[in-house]
């Protein structure tokens, strides 16, 4: 099996499932209502729907730096989309699916060789870069699993 293989591999389990540490993104977000989506059990920590469109954007973001877009800076809205809740929750997850497959596609559009290379001069490998939106994932996964027990806790 090559490495762009086994790095689908690895976006799939953290973000479908059959992850080694524990419940993959989709997994995790399975359960979550829109209000649970808006909720902020944790006054000033993002709330799941904002976590989700933020997870959204930086796939994105990837994706198109493995494709050589030259993406630097990104700004504040668009790294923590505001979310507007309620039936905003459902086009927030698709959002997320989307972007997911943006970058499945990115990913399998490379040679292995490129891997290895920035996409463009001052950016970090492709490797890294793809390693990053993995490493990403379960982070916010992990948040959004604490945050749905803190919600638990609180009264609607």
């Amino acid at each position: 099996m090559g490495e762009i293989r086994r790095i689908q591999e690895q976006l799939e389990r953290s973000f479908n499932g059959e992850s080694w540490h524990g419940p993959a993104v989709l997994e995790v977000l399975a359960d979550v209502s829109p209000d649970q989506a808006a909720a902020r059990p944790i006054a000033a920590a993002h709330g799941i729907g904002e976590i989700t469109l933020h997870m959204a954007t930086w796939k994105s973001v990837v994706a198109r730096r493995v494709r050589g877009d030259v993406v630097d800076k990104v700004p504040d809205d668009v790294d923590w989309p505001r979310f507007e809740g309620g039936p905003a929750w459902s086009a927030a997850l698709q959002r997320l699916r989307t972007a997911h497959q943006e970058l499945i596609e990115a990913l399998g559009s490379l040679r292995e060789e490129q891997l290895d290379q920035p996409p463009y001069p001052g950016a970090s490998t492709r490797y890294v870069q793809l390693h990053g939106a993995i490493q990403h994932d379960l982070y916010h996964a992990g948040q959004i699993a604490v945050l749905k027990k803190g919600r638990e806790g609180v009264e609607t």
